[in-house]
């Protein structure tokens, strides 16, 4: 039936199907169309032959259609190139990666030491008792004994060992290993064999090397107490230049390890010669414009005079008193101790000599202390007695007592009494009877 048999309803509704199946096709994702041949026999279609509608028979030809032909292949889209590049951060974290694994293996073999050797040489380390894991380690890595403190700590820290380090002294090696040297330190030192001696009160340094020499003991004592830097005597108001020790080498009983070592000996009389001396009350003394080194002095002409605790500050008040009133001291102390004459009655040379120790010529005090004095002899110089005594004299048979008087013709009557007792002892001293 040609459009000119069709009428005008049938022609408007074969458009709005077209324009509907138009529309349908558009909206199919296959985008599959009907060809212009299709529309033909559409519009050809005799009338009064039932009507399908265009949905129904688009469906049915697209059936029809996949049986008779295959749907063309989907063009693939070619995947896109992707260029392989190493990132600077992987790089990054392998290089870190790298040092941090070189560096836990350097860290373990420092800690754990397995190629380390058994050390070599000697050294002798002496561990306080206050000492803590950590100034344990530093002090051997000071010495020598380990390469690092820091490590040692680690290591007995891990080993559970930090609460177990002893003190005392050993005998190590250096360049040892931590593991070595805490078997050592966790295990109790032998005990050190230690020797007493006793320097008694009164005794000069020349006295003290004699005796330490008669017991054996290596080592010059005189050389080791001219200067030491553990004392100033300059910082007890003694003179610029002062040539020894002398008065600071406090008298006492030390213990000491074997072998006997002089300069530890020295450190011990000083250090206790500074305790002691601290403890003294000095107030008087600096009231008589009298220095702490004046004092010392002072103190080692008691204890070379008086034998005595009653006659102590008694001496002290004679050698105030004639230093206050300018006379000579006439001590025959300083004269023994200038000429080294300690046993026999002083020859008249001596008496006159003209040594700076000599106070029978020389007013004031000698340069220097003529001994070591003990503390009772120091606060006795310290702390004179308030007399006016300017004299004194051994008594004979008084078992080192002494007479005292401020009159010069007592005095005399004094020193012959004891003149007599001692040419009746044939000359020997008549102190005691």
């Amino acid at each position: 039936m040609s459009d000119h048999e069709r009428t005008a309803e049938e022609r408007e509704a074969a458009r709005l199907e077209r324009e509907q199946r138009r529309l349908e096709e558009q909206s199919y994702d296959e985008g599959e169309s009907f060809d212009e041949e299709e529309e033909e026999e559409e519009r050809e279609v005799a009338s009064g032959t039932r009507r399908v509608s265009r949905r129904h028979r688009a469906s049915m030809k697209r059936a029809a259609g996949s049986e008779r032909r295959p749907r063309p292949a989907r063009r693939e889209r070619a995947p896109r190139r992707v260029e392989k590049r190493h990132s600077w951060t992987g790089r990054i974290v392998s290089v870190l990666a790298l040092v941090a694994g070189a560096a836990l293996i350097w860290f373990l073999v420092e800690l754990f030491q397995p190629f380390h050797g058994s050390g070599n040489g000697g050294v002798t380390v002496t561990i306080p008792a206050e000492l803590t894991s950590s100034q344990v380690g530093d002090l051997l890595a000071r010495e020598g004994v380990i390469s690092s403190g820091f490590f040692f700590e680690i290591r007995a820290t891990l080993a559970g060992d930090r609460g177990d380090l002893r003190s005392g002294t050993y005998q190590l090696k250096r360049d040892m290993s931590y593991g070595d040297v805490l078997k050592i330190l966790t295990t109790p030192p032998p005990a050190a064999k230690v020797t007493e001696l006793t320097i008694t009160e009164g005794r000069t340094r020349r006295q003290i090397d004699a005796l330490l020499r008669s017991q054996g003991v290596a080592g010059s004592y005189l050389a080791a107490t001219r200067h030491s830097p553990l004392l100033d005597p300059g910082h007890y108001g003694a003179p610029a230049g002062t040539s020894s020790l002398e008065g600071f080498l406090f008298p006492s009983t030390y213990q000491l390890r074997e072998p006997v070592s002089i300069p530890a000996l020295v450190a011990d009389q000083l250090k206790t010669f500074r305790q002691r001396f601290a403890s003294v009350n000095l107030g008087y003394a600096r009231s008589q414009h009298v220095t702490r080194y004046d004092v010392l002095t002072i103190a080692s002409m008691i204890e070379a005079e008086a034998s005595t605790a009653h006659d102590r500050p008694l001496v002290a008040s004679v050698i105030y008193n004639r230093l206050a009133d300018g006379m000579p001291l006439q001590i025959d102390a300083t004269t023994r101790y200038a000429t080294g004459n300690y046993t026999q009655p002083l020859t008249e040379a001596e008496l006159n000599s003209p040594s700076p120790y000599n106070t029978r010529i020389h007013k004031g005090l000698p340069p220097t202390p003529i001994d070591n004095p003990g503390l009772p002899s120091i606060e006795a110089a310290a702390h004179p007695a308030n007399t006016n005594y300017l004299y004194f004299v051994v008594k004979p048979c008084g078992n080192g007592e002494q007479s005292f008087t401020s009159s010069y013709k007592q005095f005399e009557v004094l020193a012959q009494q004891y003149q007599n007792a001692r040419a009746r002892r044939g000359g020997r001293s008549p102190v005691h009877c």
